[in-house]
């Protein structure tokens, strides 16, 4: 049976392959999902560019937007025969791209067609079909609309619901819909007492794995999103406190194996910022860690990877990574993100 008891979430522009590969090697357990995938690009587009991935990144979902069921279904089978172990429909992107193309939150006003969509994915495929969902629109939400729309979809064979425990505000930004709707995880703790048959992961807030243990006491999974992009290594104890694996790797053992992985996706004409970029939080809030910031930011190649590398080795030594912290003010705040968790 599947494992959805901690997951990353897909993030545009952020969780592609190159991020992906990276948070494997810190945890081998946590769930990965791909940046939002619009059907007509998956149908018309260049399917190896967007879909390939490595097998060190299962357990890893593909999330769907869309709202032709036929063009979802015949995407979800085109996943499918990647390899991918979920396709995921997105039905919580409010930004305003995705309310042009009808896909994404705005969907959950049309509860009909969000049934013939997933009835039609289901039985295009053998994997799961699973939902990203938020509690409702435009702040109108209430639990017993919500829990009537996790009854319908699952009345047509879904039974894992990743909930974005906030509503959709249509008129505002992305980023603002990630900050003003009121965040209710009691509403999905509750889901899963009146469903208990069904899988709930919760999502929306979650900075740590401390908040994300704290949720798996009452619902099957948490999902966290920019505090992975942020600092990466707010999963080091992941794999030891989640899935009982006794491993703990250092940053510097995830650096040199970003290091190897780049000189082979260099080979293969990858641009190196392409890889580069996710490394940025490496070594967020440790010391020397702003100058690794600034020696790939500039540098932008595999030569200022290896000067970088050459730096960190230098401050942790023969001994081993140190734990002690940065000096104060040393983090940076990290890029903005878009349609995070959604």
């Amino acid at each position: 049976m599947a494992d959805f008891r901690l997951a990353v979430a897909p993030m545009v522009d952020r969780t592609d392959r190159h991020f992906r590969f990276m948070v494997r090697q810190i945890s081998q357990g946590v769930r990965l999902y791909t940046e939002m995938t619009v059907d007509q690009a998956v149908l018309k587009g260049n399917r190896e560019r967007l879909l390939a991935f490595r097998p060190e990144e299962h357990p890893i979902a593909l999330q769907l937007a869309g709202r032709d069921p036929e063009t979802l279904a015949e995407a979800a089978r085109i996943g499918e025969a990647f390899g991918y172990d979920e396709i995921n429909l997105n039905l919580g992107c409010p930004s305003e791209k995705a309310q042009e193309g009808g896909y994404g939150a705005c969907l959950l006003a049309d509860l009909g067609r969000v049934r013939e969509i997933l009835k039609a994915m289901g039985e295009a495929v053998r994997v799961p079909v699973t939902v990203k969902m938020r509690l409702g629109l435009e702040g109108r939400e209430t639990y017993r609309g919500l829990a009537a729309s996790v009854e319908a979809m699952a009345e047509v064979g879904v039974r894992v619901f990743l909930v974005h425990a906030r509503s959709a505000l249509l008129a505002l930004s992305t980023e603002a819909n990630r900050k003003i709707p009121p965040l209710r995880h009691e509403w999905v703790h509750r889901l899963k007492e009146d469903f208990p048959q069904l899988t709930f992961v919760t999502n929306g807030g979650i900075r740590s794995l401390e908040e994300a243990l704290f949720h798996l006491k009452r619902v099957d999974g948490a999902m966290l999103g920019r505090a992975v992009y942020e600092d990466p290594f707010v999963l080091e104890e992941a794999d030891r406190k989640v899935y009982g694996l006794p491993r703990k790797p250092s940053r510097l053992e995830v650096a040199r194996r970003m290091r190897a992985y780049l000189e082979e996706e260099v080979l293969k004409g990858t641009p190196p910022w392409a890889v580069l970029r996710h490394m940025l939080n490496l070594f967020r809030g440790r010391p020397k860690g702003r100058v690794w910031r600034r020696l790939l930011g500039e540098g932008r190649s595999l030569e200022a990877l290896d000067r970088a590398l050459r730096l960190m080795e230098e401050e942790v030594g023969e001994e081993g990574e140190k734990e002690k912290p940065g000096p104060k003010g040393q983090a940076e705040a990290a890029p903005g993100l878009a349609c995070e968790g959604v």
